[in-house]
């Protein structure tokens, strides 16, 4: 007689394995480092910025220090003091750089992992989050650069995500990677993360409300963090404005002449034009805007619109309205007191929005039509598919287009020791002088073109200046360039091309 049928123990019962949100944001980490690494060799030249900060250390000359002018800060030398102040590697430099990079990418969004868990978002949000910022061209171009502004965006979406946890009721790492993420953004570029250092302070009283002493506590410690990470990056920059420009209010004003002032000024359409490149559109005034770059800027406001209805409909607003406020306090002055434009100066605010955009694709995913579902599932994977891979295919474009002018540096400094320029020696003319120089192993002198002391003159789109003329120097054209007209000029005594 067969036995009754009792049922199942639940250990009989095979679960479908759950998603491990932790390791779906290494892995994309993992993904960030490979496909950068690809994409931008590791073999590619410093570039303009890079050797200002770079010539800090001496592997890293010939030559002289390049000049340090008063917007910049100390943070990315402190970044590549571990390998620059012992090596003049230049594939080194941008290896370590690039798991910094990502380490950097992990622990920016990582306090989100748990945001995302008590809001009841899925599973997969924040690392699609982290995808979708890692993914855009400036991030997997600059990832391996000796620049600033990926680790501001990182500092400050850490920084947002560990507010809102000790607002959750999370503890001493929380308090940590607050004053952390601050202290890194504003050690990189003060202006960047004293905005949103103002948005988190206003956001205290609104969102730590209460009578009771426990809230009024973490007021004060939320509070303290805030000014307690501020004050870590700033300070350092503060001392130098003393020791250097004679006190703040003169490096302010030195760095907006240096950077061309700020007033009120849209420039919307030079970002949206710079969205593809170049590097540094200035001016931008025959830049177009490619809509197939531009095109997912008008996905952005949508997506971000239904993260903040999908937090507000699970009771946790605060999730994403306060990233979306730090996002645009780092991105008005960019857009409305800058006349000009370069894609690296809104990473910050694509990191802060990342979360919010990815709650808002979830949610819009998440149709209870099951009709709805089969038909966006798929859209929704051809425009991500498409998008990524047309910003990979953007990363690999810059790569190989500043290959070819950074180059440029080295034929004219083939060309200035043919004509027998040789350190000691200081070179004057173009804007872009400074490369040359750095890599000629001259010193870059300050200021216009003039008869002062100079060894040669790097001309580009300007004839010959008529001291020069007067004085008998004689100006070459620099063969096989990557940008054309470059020229170097020399005084008389120096014209014959040595064998």
């Amino acid at each position: 007689m067969p036995r009754p049928f009792h049922g199942c123990k639940m250990r009989d019962v095979k679960r479908p394995a759950r998603i491990d949100p932790h390791r779906l944001l290494i892995a994309v980490c993992a993904l960030f480092v490979l496909v950068s690494t690809v994409l931008v060799p590791p073999t590619l030249a410093l570039g303009w910025d890079e050797i200002v900060y770079a010539s800090r250390f001496p592997p890293h000359g010939p030559g002289p220090e390049v000049p340090f002018s008063a917007p910049r800060t100390r943070g990315v030398p402190l970044l590549i003091a571990p390998v620059a102040a012992f090596s003049d590697s230049v594939g080194l430099l941008r290896c370590y750089l690039t798991l910094a990079a990502a380490l950097a990418l992990y622990l920016g969004f990582r306090p989100w992992l748990a945001l995302a868990a008590r809001a009841g978002f899925p599973a997969g949000t924040v690392p699609l989050a982290a995808g979708l910022y890692g993914g855009l061209w400036t991030a997997l171009f600059y990832a391996g650069a000796a620049m600033p502004n990926h680790y501001v965006a990182t500092g400050l979406a850490c920084a947002v995500g560990c507010f809102l946890r000790v607002l959750d009721g999370a503890g001493g790492r929380a308090y940590a990677g607050l004053v952390g993420g601050l202290a890194a953004a504003a050690l990189m570029r003060p202006h960047d993360a004293v905005w949103p250092g103002l948005v988190l302070l206003a956001a205290v009283p609104l969102l730590a409300a209460g009578r009771r002493a426990g809230r009024r506590r973490v007021r004060w410690r939320l509070s303290g963090a805030v000014c307690g990470g501020l004050a870590l990056g700033l300070v350092p920059w503060a001392v130098e404005a003393w020791l250097r420009f004679g006190g703040v209010r003169e490096r302010l004003r030195e760095a907006s002449g240096v950077q061309g002032g700020m007033s009120p000024a849209f420039s919307l359409p030079e970002h949206a034009a710079a969205l593809d490149g170049p590097l540094l559109c200035r001016p931008c005034g025959a830049a177009g805007t490619d809509w197939a770059s531009a095109g997912w800027w008008l996905l952005l406001p949508p997506l971000v619109a239904l993260g903040l209805w999908a937090a507000r409909a699970a009771g946790r607003l605060a999730w994403a309205a306060l990233p979306v406020a730090a996002a645009l306090a780092v991105a008005v002055p960019y857009l409305f007191f800058l006349d000009y434009a370069a894609p690296r100066f809104l990473l910050p605010a694509y990191a802060l929005l990342a979360p919010v955009a990815a709650a808002g694709a979830c949610a819009a995913l998440r149709a209870r039509a099951l009709r709805a579902r089969r038909v966006l599932l798929p859209v929704a994977a051809v425009l991500l598919v498409s998008h990524l891979a047309y910003q990979a295919h953007q990363a690999g474009l810059h790569s190989g287009i500043q290959a070819g002018a950074r180059e440029d540096w080295r034929r004219m400094e083939r060309l200035l020791r043919a004509h027998g320029v040789e350190p000691p020696c200081v070179l004057r003319g173009n804007s872009s002088v400074i490369p040359v120089a750095h890599v000629a192993g001259c010193a870059a002198g300050e200021g216009p073109a003039g008869p002062g002391r100079a060894s040669a003159l790097v001309l580009r789109g300007r004839p010959l200046p008529a001291w020069a003329v007067g004085a008998g120097w004689r100006a070459f054209p620099v063969p096989g360039t990557y940008n054309p007209g470059w020229r170097i000029a020399v005084p008389p005594g120096e014209g014959a091309v040595r064998p």
